[in-house]
C-alpha cells in the first residue's frame, strides 16, 4: 500500500510517500515555513511524489495530522488530505500530533510508556498518555497545568513535548514539539480507515477564541 503523509500541524510543512508493503519510506519533502502552508503544501507534494518515482494516482490511502496544532495549517492539511481522497477514490485517516510525539518518543526509548504533553498557553496542557505498545491508555484532552503536573507525577514512563519542563522540573535539553513525516505516514498506514473523514481535533470548548499557533476551538 502507498500513502501519502501530510503534516501542516506546526511550523513544518512535509509531506511523505511511504510503501507499506516494503516498510520504506520512498520520499519526503519538508520545509520549515511557519506559516503560509496553503501556498506551500502542493509543492511540497510534488516533490516527494518525484523523490519517490511514483505518481498520485499510484496513491492508496491519505494520513494527515489532525492536531492539536496551529489552527490554520491543520485546517490545509485536513482539507487537502479530503480533497485528494475524494479525486482518487481512497480513504483518508486522521493522525493526531500527540500520537505522533509519542511514537518518535518511543523509538528513543522502547519499551516505554510515553505521555506525550504540548503547552497549549492560557495556562493549559494538551495531553495524552500511551502504553508501551502505542495503545491509547486514555482520551486526548486540555487540562490545567496543576492537573497535569498532578497526573505526571504519578505517571510511569516518558514525558515528551513542548510541555516537559513544565511536568518535569529537572529536564535538561530543549523540547520542542516535532511530528516527524515519517511516522506520520507508518501510523497512516496502520490506522483503520474506515473512521470516517479526518476532521480538525480541537481539544477546547465552545467558548475558546483561536490564539496564534494552536488549535482552539470547539470539541
Amino acid at each position: 500500500m502507498i500513502v501519502l503523509a501530510l503534516d501542516t500541524a506546526g511550523v513544518d510543512c512535509a509531506a511523505a510517500i511511504y510503501d507499506s508493503g516494503r516498510n520504506t519510506m520512498l520520499g519526503e519533502a519538508s520545509d520549515m515555513i511557519g506559516k503560509g502552508h496553503a501556498e506551500h503544501l502542493m509543492g511540497i507534494v510534488d516533490r516527494a511524489l518525484d523523490q519517490a518515482g511514483v505518481a498520485l494516482s499510484d496513491v492508496d490511502r491519505l494520513a494527515v495530522t489532525i492536531g492539536p496544532g496551529s489552527f490554520t495549517g491543520i485546517r490545509v492539511g485536513v482539507a487537502a488530505a479530503r480533497g485528494f481522497a475524494l479525486s482518487l477514490d481512497i480513504p483518508a485517516v486522521g493522525i493526531t500530533t500527540l500520537e505522533v510525539m509519542a511514537a518518535a518518543q518511543r523509538e528513543k526509548t522502547p519499551g516505554r510508556a510515553v505521555l506525550a504533553a504540548m503547552d497549549a498557553k492560557r495556562e493549559e496542557i494538551y495531553l495524552q498518555s500511551f502504553a508501551a505498545d502505542g495503545a491509547a491508555l486514555d482520551e486526548a484532552r486540555a487540562v490545567s497545568i496543576a492537573e497535569a503536573q498532578a497526573f505526571a507525577a504519578d505517571f510511569d514512563g516518558e514525558i515528551t513535548g513542548s510541555a516537559t519542563p513544565i511536568l518535569k522540573p529537572d529536564a535538561t535539553g530543549e523540547y520542542a514539539n516535532s511530528f516527524p513525516i515519517s511516522i506520520v505516514a507508518r501510523l497512516g498506514a496502520a490506522a483503520n480507515p474506515n473512521t470516517g473523514k479526518p476532521k480538525p481535533l480541537y481539544l477546547r470548548g465552545p467558548d475558546a477564541k483561536p490564539q496564534a499557533g494552536y488549535a482552539i476551538a470547539r470539541v
